[in-house]
């Protein structure tokens, strides 16, 4: 059963409203004929996608992933009109350090994960704690297609269409008690499958944290996808969280477990360097890096001698949307 939410108030324009990239210009032909057949057609896909990891090419698609099956919920989503970062950039310069620190590491290393089976675990303060396995887990709402700008640290940005649905669908689900107040994210930390699992570089597994109504809100999603299919593994698969209006390491990625807690978590980025990478890390030009500023960013892809760099925008460009989450805080104390 697809649980479909009807939530007002969000009337900006859906990425469905965009133009399609070649990517994924399948992708409407195979929703139309997938019908009422997600569930099987999901596990079929996936079956594809561990068969690529271990060197067999689906026939389907030969060379690339296979599409990923989703519907699109009547959740109307903040998505932003921006030119598609090309697909080959979005997937060969990555941040996931298990895999490696340099951008290029992640996609020749991450072949090792093994996304299946996969199981995503619900603890701490909720009335219906248990286990996901990942097939239910994309069964439990209408996935959607939503272009989100994502903006690193460093000083560079992308953007992506994803294909997920809004966590808010999972927490409700799961029922937060009241004294839930903050939700922790884990990845996967196994040193057979992440070889540099054992770098000092951070203390593992990687965490990261949100204030409930931060997880609550419709932009931030459980994605499980990418430009129509599948996520790569250096992109976070099988599952990952998305939160467009913080910097990117604030969206975990190979997500093993979700936690509901009272006090806020500390955070992975947190725990190395309290001073440079703040709980909130929203984006916000005027708090520079102690090392450097965060005025300007420049778009993967534009790279050209005279590309310019851009402007970074409040939130990402989402201040109309979240801005009102942090009405009366400090943004330079709360960073």
């Amino acid at each position: 059963m697809l649980i479909r939410s009807h939530r007002s108030g969000f009337d900006h324009p859906l990425s469905s409203e965009i133009t399609s990239r070649s990517v994924y210009e399948g992708r409407r032909e195979l929703l139309r004929l997938m019908g009422g057949g997600i569930a099987g057609v999901a596990l079929a896909t996936w079956g594809s996608r561990q068969a690529m990891a271990q060197g067999v090419t689906p026939t389907a698609r030969p060379g690339k992933l296979a599409a990923l099956p989703a519907l699109r919920s009547s959740v109307a989503a903040a998505s932003t009109l921006e030119q598609p970062t090309a697909y080959k950039d979005a997937t060969t310069y990555n941040n996931f350090y298990e895999f490696g620190t340099d951008k290029a590491d992640p996609a020749k290393n991450a072949h090792s994960l093994k996304t299946s089976p996969w199981t995503v675990e619900i603890e701490g303060l909720v009335k219906k704690p248990g286990r996901y396995a990942l097939e239910d887990l994309l069964k439990l709402a209408a996935q959607e297609d939503r272009t989100y700008r994502l903006r690193c640290v460093e000083g560079w940005s992308m953007v992506i269409p994803w294909v997920g649905y809004s966590l808010s669908e999972l927490i409700r689900r799961v029922e937060p008690l009241g004294g839930a107040k903050y939700v922790e994210f884990v990845t996967q930390a196994d040193p057979k499958t992440m070889r540099f699992i054992d770098s000092p570089v951070l203390d593992w597994p990687y965490l990261e944290g949100l204030r409930m109504d931060e997880a609550m809100h419709p932009l931030t999603i459980l994605s499980f996808g990418m430009y129509g299919e599948v996520l790569p593994n250096q992109n976070g698969a099988p599952v990952r969280l998305v939160v467009p209006w913080k910097y990117g390491f604030k969206s975990g990625k190979s997500l093993v477990k979700i936690r509901f807690t009272e006090q806020q978590p500390i955070t992975a980025w947190n725990r190395a360097a309290a001073r440079e990478y703040g709980f909130f890390s929203n984006v916000n030009p005027n708090v520079d890096h102690p090392r450097w500023s965060q005025a300007m960013e420049r778009r993967i892809g534009e790279d050209g001698l005279f590309a310019k760099k851009r402007k970074t925008l409040m939130f990402n460009g989402y201040e109309a949307q979240v801005g009102q989450l942090y009405a009366g805080m400090d943004l330079k104390k709360f960073f």
